[in-house]
């Protein structure tokens, strides 16, 4: 299990226990954050789980694969943190995570 925390534009912020295995986005959707709409169910395919990962937690989340690059092209203001949050799977080691959810998708 790791405890993830959701900060919205508005600054609420939703404290989450996701099992390992999981994603951000699915521990997200189970626990009705707003501003996740997940689209197409975590398929990588729509950018509506797009997330920033926290500066102190990008280095352990990871860069996004090719793939999830390319969907983020048609993220609203994409920066450095930007990652789609179907394709952070859920592990110990993400314990703590912080994401915050673009203004874009409230």
């Amino acid at each position: 299990m790791a405890k993830i925390t959701y900060i919205t534009h508005d600054e609420q912020t939703f404290e989450v226990e996701a099992e390992s295995g999981a994603t951000v986005m699915s521990a997200a959707v189970r626990n009705m954050v707003p501003g996740i709409e997940a689209e197409c169910g975590g398929a990588c395919a729509c950018a509506t789980c797009h997330v920033y990962v926290d500066d102190a937690w990008q280095e352990t989340v990871g860069k996004p694969s090719p793939m999830e690059e390319d969907m983020l092209d048609f993220a609203i203001d994409v920066k450095p943190g930007s990652r789609l949050s179907c394709q952070i799977k859920v592990t110990d080691a993400l314990d703590g995570l912080v994401v915050r959810i673009p203004e874009e998708q409230a």
